[in-house]
């Protein structure tokens, strides 16, 4: 599940002309840790350039959200449960951890949630929606 979300996450957030818009003064690097499977995602201008898929040696990063891969996977779905339907329930229930400068995530917490919760738009290929 948290695979194919991050897999088809690029593709989704660059062809969202809103969101693109609204991060348009978004360049950062930013680890999404999956809880067995680090990204690194480069945005510049609101656009995903590219994700990496870890492991890393010493990535540079901005600022680094990690959860496990179960909490993903619920905040993923398409009607996602109490405490996971959003990045700071997440936080807030402890499912969540944000690291490093988070001066970038905060300022555009709405880009980012937006982006985040791209996946749970359209189901993956070969399930039912």
């Amino acid at each position: 599940m948290v695979m194919l979300a991050v897999e088809r996450w690029s593709s989704l957030a660059n062809n969202d002309a809103w969101l693109t818009q609204r991060g348009r003064y978004v360049s950062v690097a930013f680890l999404l840790d999956t809880g067995g499977t680090d990204f690194l995602v480069h945005i510049h201008r609101g656009r995903i350039e590219r994700v990496e898929r870890g492991p890393f040696v010493m990535p540079a990063w901005g600022f680094a959200l990690r959860a496990p891969a179960e909490a993903w996977a619920a905040f993923w779905q398409a009607d996602p449960p109490p405490g996971s339907h959003d990045l700071l329930a997440m936080l807030r229930f402890g499912k969540l951890r944000i690291e490093g400068d988070q001066h970038v995530f905060m300022a555009n917490l709405q880009y980012f949630k937006d982006l985040l919760a791209l996946p749970r738009r359209a189901p993956a290929e070969g399930t039912r929606a």
